[in-house]
């Protein structure tokens, strides 16, 4: 007689979606990997489907945006300090909380179950069950019993609530108001629109949007502000769409779209943007150009500029020139030369949190004032290349004003030739002060802040120059 079969089922692998996110997020908190970096090299490593794409994209983004409130709810739960705990771990039981808080269609027992795989994977010994123990205690709490006993401090318990560092909400709530803060971090922590830029210099707008409905079954809509700008309501990756491979669009928001417009450079002029990679905004300011003219484009980093250079080969974008280097040794060589100077500095990313929560965890309050002596150094350099008569942009994505206002008055204080400049008409109206402010709460796009300056210092007849603010510059047209 045949001896019985061993009818105990192999354990079942855990699903490629979520092995994916607890990879992606374990470079992000081990490495500082940027995660969107990490997912795309991630996906197209693994090959996964585009179903398992899309859960692991909305888990990674999902647990970065509601880290701090996770860990919150899940404390309780665990008889170890959740700080003390492996990476692994740690990531595995925010990845799980997660679903079974936000996502409703997935059933707990799916996400408890790859969840114990997943640590039990190259884990220590007692670490799935330790897991099993934590998930399951917390799985069984209703939605109202889910949160312990906020905090007294009011500042702190919203901060908790609403997943942020308590010294942003803070800062937010001073400046805006506890109502108007929270609206700002409940937009922050929403998945951002796919928003492509139509690339005139290939096609228009609409033929863009009946081609990707056409060719990818995609649903599209104008955007708000942006007139070039097209909202695509579900999709997979759009660098993988035939009309991103032949040019015909550039992945980008429409606050960014706006920074560019604001500098409103025309054909045949001479523009520069000065912190050029990835290349997004130089690739615009020559498709407003029409191709015609001179875009220089500058950056320290030779493989950020190769990419600039991509993209402008992808776009059509012929009249774009890299220049590799910082801005002040670039600088001398065009003095007083460029009709247009784009200044999208580097700042905190304060104003992408939508798009890349996990800066929102990295990010101190002292790098912001850091952060404006750079930018105050890149502002004043840029200036020397603007021609008399010639336009400024100083713009970052952050809402941050050290990083905005107080680096414009100082370098309005040095260079007091240059004057606010604001565009009689413009897609989203400015502020009272000239400066545009775009917020996610109020527009629907990322945080940018920009504003326009003019060199005031006009060329007179003979060659010389003079101040436009000074009596006699009134005979002077530009």
């Amino acid at each position: 007689m045949r001896p019985a079969a061993n009818t105990r089922a192999a354990p079942r692998p855990p699903s490629p979606a979520r092995a994916a996110a607890v990879r992606v997020l374990q470079r992000v908190a081990s490495d500082e990997s940027f995660a969107d970096a990490a997912l795309e090299a991630d996906i197209a490593a693994r090959q996964l489907t585009p179903r398992d794409a899309a859960l692991a994209t909305e888990l990674v983004y999902g647990t970065l945006r509601w880290q701090r409130y996770l860990d919150w709810i899940v404390a309780p739960h665990s008889r170890l300090r959740l700080e003390s705990l492996d990476t692994r771990v740690l990531v595995v039981l925010r990845i799980t909380a997660y679903q079974l808080v936000f996502l409703e269609r997935i059933p707990p027992f799916a996400a408890v179950s790859d969840a114990v795989s997943l640590a039990k994977a190259r884990g220590k010994p007692g670490t799935a069950e330790f897991v099993n123990g934590v998930l399951r205690s917390f799985s069984r709490r209703g939605a109202r019993e889910r949160e312990p006993r906020a905090p007294d401090d009011p500042v702190e318990a919203l901060a908790l609530r609403l997943s942020f560092p308590t010294w942003l909400a803070a800062r937010w709530i001073e400046r805006y108001g506890a109502d108007e803060a929270a609206a700002l971090m409940r937009a922050m922590n929403e998945r951002p629109p796919m928003t492509v830029r139509a690339n005139t210099l290939r096609t228009t707008g609409e033929a863009l949007a009946e081609r990707l409905a056409r060719d990818e079954g995609l649903g599209v809509t104008p955007a708000r502000h942006a007139p070039e700008g097209l909202i695509v309501t579900h999709g997979g990756a759009p660098a993988a769409w035939s009309a991103f491979l032949d040019g015909a669009f550039a992945v980008q928001d429409e606050a960014s779209m706006l920074v560019a417009r604001l500098l409103e450079a025309g054909p045949g002029e001479v523009v520069a943007d000065v912190c050029a990679a990835p290349g997004t905004k130089t690739t615009h300011l020559a498709q407003l150009m029409e191709d015609r003219g001179r875009v220089l484009a500058f950056d320290p980093q030779p493989a950020r500029l190769t990419r600039v250079r991509e993209a402008a080969a992808r776009l059509g974008a012929t009249i774009v020139e890299t220049r590799e280097g910082r801005v002040e040794a670039l600088a001398p060589e065009f003095a007083s030369f460029c009709d247009g100077v784009l200044v999208d500095a580097p700042c905190s990313n304060l104003g992408v949190l939508r798009r890349n929560p996990e800066v929102k965890w990295r990010r101190r309050a002292a790098d912001l004032g850091r952060n404006a002596v750079r930018q105050g150094e890149i502002l004043l350099a840029a200036a020397t290349m603007v021609k008399p008569g010639g336009r400024l942009v100083y713009a970052t994505c952050s809402p941050e004003p050290d990083e905005n206002e107080t680096v414009l008055q100082a370098f309005l204080a040095a260079r007091p030739e240059f004057v606010l400049d604001p565009p009689r008409t413009f897609p989203l109206p400015l502020d009272a002060d000239g400066i545009l402010r775009c917020r996610p709460h109020r527009h629907g796009t990322d945080a940018f802040t920009a504003v326009r300056l003019r060199n005031a210092v006009a060329c007179d007849a003979r060659g010389g120059t003079r101040d436009e603010a000074s009596p006699a510059s009134t005979e002077t047209s530009r």
